[in-house]
């Protein structure tokens, strides 16, 4: 159920309204993408429940079946040193009992009604996933109401997890050559923001948790008043909106304490770290600062990207595995996040070749893009890849629940989902020249090289 790195946005991004969309990917064309992101479908509806929880309903009749995600405003950026890693906890904890529904009931109450589930933890949110029969929603929302209301936090339970996490931790973590490359990235490239911990938690903080902690952190974040419900499917807003009022309306709202308020030092300096660790091969990871997902330069980085790493045909691929033949693969991220975030870049080195040839030619090539931009062709094609996932995304009631929370969460508004087609296709060759010279700089860099110790003994023996 964790995952270290949001799900990848050309699977979430800008999916506006539509009813046959399958059909529609026949007709992709930014022409299309302008007609169809105008307004809002007008049987969206959002309401506030009377403890402050927020509803998104959005019913679609194609098929018998729903899709309800509710959004908590809590990720590990609302950590702090020696509690790191809790939001993450509480993720497995929603599902290990609560008042009327003991540890497992969770899961086998969900699959007797024909349901299943999964959720995920980010540095901003925690979301809980059902997808369910429509006959099966209220039992659902009971499941709901009862771990909101009334999870157990027991002892022997949270020690029983704490295992379970440290375990997570190695495989995901300390195992994984390239995800410790992206934990060192993130811990040197902030250092005032909450960024700079891992989502999963720091090992020492894992295993020194309180008790008192854990209460403290749910009593503090759990709150319906700091959740968001969206409910997408096959159902009937008049007789769902007095269910959810009576099952989730009546749990008391708490007061939540104030958000992160801490504000990254702009960066003067390349930052760089060396990695030695156990490796057949040598890798490069190379960061810059860049905004959160509700700045006006968001859409023209995210198509950035895409020009530079999507493909066979981007720029990096061509350059790097094509050409210098020095890379194995090359891939970006750039993630939707509330605060000025990073964006990433990561190359896996050949046998033949080092990682000074590798990071030269990447800056050769993104300085070739801030000098003298990109074709209109290049960014035609990075704009039809986002259509092509805008309507591919709405293909599914669980695509259209996703997408519906993320902008209300990362874009100022879910309303905004309807808008993005018509923000992606005002962005400009020029657009993408000015963020290019403007954030992929030397001085905003942050890289970590990791250097296989096999290689370092062979050089030693030379």
């Amino acid at each position: 159920m964790y995952l270290l790195r949001p799900l990848p946005l050309a699977q979430r991004l800008l999916r506006p309204l539509a009813i046959s969309l399958v059909g529609a990917l026949v007709l992709l064309s930014l022409s299309v993408g302008r007609a169809a992101a105008e307004d809002p479908p007008p049987e969206i509806q959002e309401h506030v429940l009377q403890n402050g929880m927020k509803v998104l309903l959005w019913p679609v009749q194609s098929i018998p079946n729903l899709s309800l995600y509710t959004f908590w405003h809590v990720g590990s950026r609302n950590e702090a040193p020696g509690i790191t890693g809790l939001a993450h906890f509480f993720e497995h904890m929603m599902f290990n009992g609560s008042k009327h529904y003991p540890p497992g009931a969770f899961d086998r109450t969900m699959e007797a009604a024909g349901g299943s589930n999964n959720a995920y933890t980010s540095r901003n949110l925690t979301v809980y996933q059902d997808w369910i029969p429509a006959s099966a929603l209220e039992t659902t929302l009971d499941l709901e109401a009862d771990r909101i209301a009334s999870l157990s936090i027991d002892p022997k339970v949270v020690e029983s997890e704490r295992g379970v996490v440290m375990s997570e931790r190695r495989r995901s973590i300390e195992d994984s050559n390239t995800r410790l490359m992206l934990l060192q990235l993130w811990a040197a490239a902030f250092i005032a923001h909450p960024y700079q911990w891992p989502v999963i938690g720091w090992r020492s903080d894992i295993e020194n948790w309180r008790q008192e902690d854990l209460e403290a952190f749910h009593e503090r974040y759990y709150a319906p008043n700091n959740a968001t419900m969206v409910l997408v499917g096959a159902f009937d807003p008049d007789e769902v909106l007095p269910m959810l009022r009576e099952k989730l309306g009546t749990i008391p709202a708490r007061e939540i304490g104030r958000d992160v308020v801490t504000v990254e030092p702009v960066q003067r300096g390349e930052r760089r770290v060396i990695l030695h660790k156990d490796a057949q091969l040598a890798s490069v990871a190379a960061a810059w600062h860049v905004p959160q997902a509700s700045s006006e330069d968001y859409p023209a980085l995210r198509l950035l990207d895409l020009v530079l790493t999507d493909g066979e045909s981007s720029r990096l691929y061509r350059r790097l595995v094509d050409q210098d033949q020095t890379a194995l693969s090359i891939w970006g991220d750039l993630g939707e996040a509330f605060d000025p975030t990073l964006y990433t870049l990561f190359a896996e080195v050949r046998k033949d070749a080092s990682s000074a040839e590798v990071e030269r030619a990447l800056y050769e090539e993104i300085d070739r893009v801030a000098q003298e931009g990109i074709e209109e062709r290049e960014l035609q094609k990075a704009k039809n890849i986002l259509l092509a996932d805008f309507y591919r995304g709405l293909s599914t009631l669980s695509g259209k629940a996703q997408s519906l929370g993320d902008y209300e969460m990362f874009h100022e508004g879910w309303r905004h989902l309807f808008s993005a087609a018509q923000d992606y296709e005002k962005v400009s060759t020029e657009d993408l020249k000015r963020v290019a010279a403007q954030y992929l700089t030397q001085d905003n860099r942050t890289v970590v090289t990791l250097v296989p110790i096999q290689a370092e003994q062979a050089d030693e023996k030379k």
